[in-house]
């Protein structure tokens, strides 16, 4: 029996059984292009990140979180819960037979919102076939340039889509804070309701370019005519970036809707090529598009004041867990046969399931026969080519261990095993 009314409401909460205006709301954000090693909480000495450092300090801080080295492959696998193996067909596009985490939580009563970067496919109705009910989106049926020019579109003055509609801004906005004050918007008009909000960022993805806050910010700009821009300005991205986070948690806390809001903050992969990072004494190069840590270890940040217990945490994640632990967050059943596995009882001090390994099939194009595969732990990688490595003594994996222990053969072993059993569906 429960001693009290309040004890009561919180198991309520936690177990995702209460009335629906007390069931728990959910907000992802996924930065564009943002390595582990950005973050200060994280180690990272170059970039001001005192919001997302906030959240890491009163909430959980993954140290081991792994995504697909490229965006479309990562937003496939996050929305989803399954391995690209299993679903994903080319760059741009999510196969239309799918369902994910919008669905569930659309079916399940859920107010769903998505603002930012689409790219998954360029139908009228995309966003809202798979499942979001309010859209507002940059690269959804538009191509990433102004029509008629080769300026970028994304940040100064934008050119956006709202359900489908493009949206010119020509009055000196910046498309972060177009997409953010959408967001907020949303969570306001839906705070005495249930919701899931999807924040995919359009930064800090090239072109790199001045922010509002930058001395040579040009309000009168269309775009950038580059595609990388100046790396100079990146480290202002992030912490643009990262003020933005900010801004949606302190909305949050503003409505009083905190204690019912589960906060998720990652990455959708490694930071662009072009930039070098200090990240614990070490200088780290963004490895975007590469299987290499800098290339798929993504920061992830957890935060709710009430039901989550703050720490840091060493174990596994992959980016097909996102589905299942955003639905067990919502208290929504899933279906069977789903890759990822749900950490919101290790959120919240429980045991819960471990994730022994993450295992990646990537391929930018979709054709099997240029898939890089790996199966790895927090510390050996192991490739389909047989290259085994020990990344905590070889980060950039310069060469394959050649002598094994007793226990480093059995560890690559079960990761060949890993590799075997996805086999079955490429």
């Amino acid at each position: 029996m429960f001693k009290n009314i309040a004890s009561l409401i919180f198991a309520c909460l936690v177990g995702g059984f209460c009335a629906e205006n007390e069931r728990l709301n959910v907000i992802l954000i996924m930065a564009d292009d943002l390595g582990y090693e950005t973050i200060a909480a994280n180690g990272g000495e170059s970039y001001q990140t005192p919001h997302i450092d906030k959240m890491a300090s009163q909430g959980v801080r993954f140290e081991h979180c792994y995504a697909q080295p490229v965006c479309t492959a990562s937003r496939v696998k996050i929305m989803t819960g399954m391995s690209n193996v299993r679903n994903y067909t080319k760059f741009g596009k999510l196969d239309r037979e799918q369902k994910t985490f919008a669905h569930y939580f659309k079916d399940a009563g859920y107010a769903t919102a998505i603002a930012g970067k689409w790219q998954l496919g360029t139908q009228d109705d995309s966003p809202h076939h798979f499942g979001f009910e309010e859209a507002l989106l940059w690269q959804h049926k538009l191509a990433r340039w102004r029509a008629g020019t080769r300026h970028d579109s994304r940040f100064e003055n934008p050119v956006l889509e709202y359900n489908g509609e493009p949206r010119h801004f020509n009055d000196g906005e910046y498309g972060p804070d177009v997409l953010t004050d959408y967001l907020c918007d949303f969570i306001t008009r839906k705070k005495d309701q249930p919701f899931l909000a999807y924040y995919p960022m359009v930064l800090a993805h090239c072109p790199f370019v001045p922010t509002p806050d930058c001395p040579d910010w040009d309000p009168a700009s269309k775009g950038s005519l580059t595609y990388e821009g100046d790396t100079k300005y990146f480290g202002a991205m992030v912490t643009y970036m990262d003020k933005l986070v900010g801004r949606i948690v302190d909305h949050v806390e503003s409505l009083g809707i905190a204690d019912r809001t589960v906060i998720l903050f990652t990455g959708d992969n490694g930071t662009d090529v072009p930039v070098t990072s200090l990240f614990m004494g070490r200088e780290v190069q963004g490895g975007k598009k590469t299987t290499k840590d800098a290339g798929t270890r993504v920061p992830l940040v957890a935060y709710n004041p009430t039901l989550i217990r703050p720490q840091v945490s060493k174990g596994l994640v992959d980016f097909s867990d996102f589905l299942p632990t955003l639905c067990d967050i919502g208290g929504i059943e899933v279906a069977p046969g789903l890759d990822g596995h749900s950490f919101w009882p290790h959120l919240r001090g429980e045991q819960g399931t471990k994730r022994e390994w993450v295992y990646c099939w990537y391929c930018i194009k979709g054709n099997p026969k240029n898939a890089e595969i790996f199966a790895r732990t927090e510390r050996y990688k192991l490739y389909s080519t047989g290259a085994f490595y020990d990344i905590e003594k070889d980060v950039n994996e310069n060469q394959p261990m050649q002598e094994l222990s007793p226990e480093q053969e059995q560890i690559k072993k079960k990761l060949s095993g890993v590799i075997q059993d996805y086999a079955q569906y490429r």
